[in-house]
């Protein structure tokens, strides 16, 4: 019982450092994912930015002749489709964040529900063993009470055929004076 109240500690005491492994790691990408929350929408309002800025190029350069150069817009263009790109990179990366959140909530879900089962089973165990034990050690003091009877028996027994022992022996005793009485006097010889 001791050596299975052990083990299943153990058991229920790896059970919990997984879980702790998985709660950090939880909260780990839970933080990465708030970083790339925050740079998202850095970038986000940088591309609304841009955005405003190419529209007002764009509103500008109808005003301007033809003559003028195209570096102005060519240039916001090429900020535009990096900060896309990246944009679409972060978001990849965003959701393979949140996936790996997902999996790691089901996986300390699964922890604690195996936690929860383990618990009760050792409960259970260990209210099964107490209700043993409180058996034997009713069943033993049975025994020892009956044990206990029959040794007041057999004190009393014993007393008695001691105490028959020595009447036997005072008898005795009378017998022999009587005898050793009788072989003195001269008539009955």
């Amino acid at each position: 019982g001791v050596l299975l109240y052990s083990h299943l500690q153990q058991k229920v005491r790896s059970a919990e450092a997984l879980a702790q492994k998985y709660k950090q790691q939880q909260e780990a990408l839970s933080a990465q994912l708030q970083v790339v929350y925050e740079h998202r929408s850095r970038l986000e309002r940088s591309l609304q930015k841009e955005r405003g800025e190419h529209k007002k190029t764009k509103e500008g350069q109808k005003w301007l002749s033809p003559r003028s150069p195209k570096v102005p817009k060519q240039d916001s263009m090429n900020r535009y489709g990096a900060l896309s790109s990246q944009h679409k990179i972060l978001k990849n990366q965003h959701d393979d964040v949140k996936k790996q959140l997902l999996e790691l909530q089901l996986q300390h879900n699964s922890l604690r529900l195996e936690h929860r089962r383990s618990l009760e089973s050792h409960s259970q165990r260990v209210a099964q063993l107490q209700q043993d034990r409180d058996s034997e050690v009713t069943s033993l003091q049975d025994t020892v009470f009956k044990l206990r009877e029959e040794s007041k028996l057999l004190r009393k027994a014993h007393l008695e055929v001691h105490s028959q022992l020595l009447s036997a022996q005072a008898q005795m005793e009378e017998f022999r004076q009587l005898k050793e009485a009788l072989q003195k006097m001269p008539g009955l010889r």
